[in-house]
């Protein structure tokens, strides 16, 4: 267990943590049922900014995009990096191993700034939203962790690693469907509640978990259509992607 929690927190924030002592499927596996309780720290970053920014009574637009930037910090700014590989290789070319080629080439294109451009400005435009909500912060914060949740749908068993080498060959089909499946009723139900008290209508928590699930599950899909499986910079694209449609169905 502490070597999964190492693993967990040193993948997915920047906080440093000491290195696990083995690193096995099973400790993967376990690593990404972990990764919404990791990404707590980076939930607190963002929840804070988010209050300090409204009691100075500062512009929400900009609040929340100091908040969406120390996020990215937070993560090293690796899920940005995978959603604008993601971008580029999808639309490149249909030949898988061209795609894989330009993911891992690590410039970015026209697709991949535009992918940047379009999923920031939603989070930032949807947590601007968000924060007209006296809880909004507090809104904000669990959201964070929420959406990384759809890791254990990108490693869940069954999907491949589109290569036999990288991040995503130690972390793909790694996540037992039953323990995915009670992972996304977890976090559904943290969504329900922390918008729900936040004085949310009663079905506006398990829709917006819904819809973050299904969307990050479609691009998943895709990806393993598309390049033969997924890889660490799907991981990326998947959290960015589920980040974004969970602020903007809570707004």
């Amino acid at each position: 267990m502490l070597d999964a929690w190492r693993l967990a927190v040193g993948t997915l924030t920047a906080v440093r943590v000491g290195h696990p002592s083995t690193v096995d499927r099973r400790t993967t596996g376990l690593a990404m049922l972990l990764a919404p309780l990791a990404v707590v720290p980076l939930g607190v970053l963002v929840g804070l900014l988010c209050w300090a920014g409204r009691e100075l009574e500062l512009a929400p637009l900009a609040v929340s995009a100091v908040a969406v930037g120390a996020l990215a910090m937070g993560s090293r700014a690796l899920h940005l990096d995978g959603l604008s590989d993601v971008a580029d290789a999808l639309t490149v070319s249909y030949d898988p191993r061209r795609s894989l080629d330009v993911m891992k080439g690590g410039t970015s294109g026209p697709a991949g700034s535009a992918a940047l451009v379009l999923v920031l400005g939603v989070q930032v435009a949807a947590l601007a939203a968000v924060l007209s909500s006296s809880r909004g912060p507090v809104v904000a914060a669990v959201l964070v962790c929420v959406s990384r949740a759809i890791l254990v749908v990108t490693c869940a068993r069954g999907v491949p690693a589109a290569r036999s080498d990288g991040l995503a060959a130690s972390y793909a089909g790694t996540v037992a469907p039953l323990a995915a499946l009670l992972v996304w009723l977890v976090a559904g139900a943290a969504a329900y509640g922390v918008l729900d008290w936040a004085g949310y209508e009663w079905w506006r928590g398990p829709v917006v978990a819904a819809a973050a699930l299904l969307v990050g599950a479609a691009l998943t899909v895709r990806c393993v259509r598309r390049f033969g499986g997924v890889t660490g910079d799907v991981f990326g694209a998947a959290i960015e992607v589920t980040l974004a449609v969970l602020l903007l169905g809570a707004s």
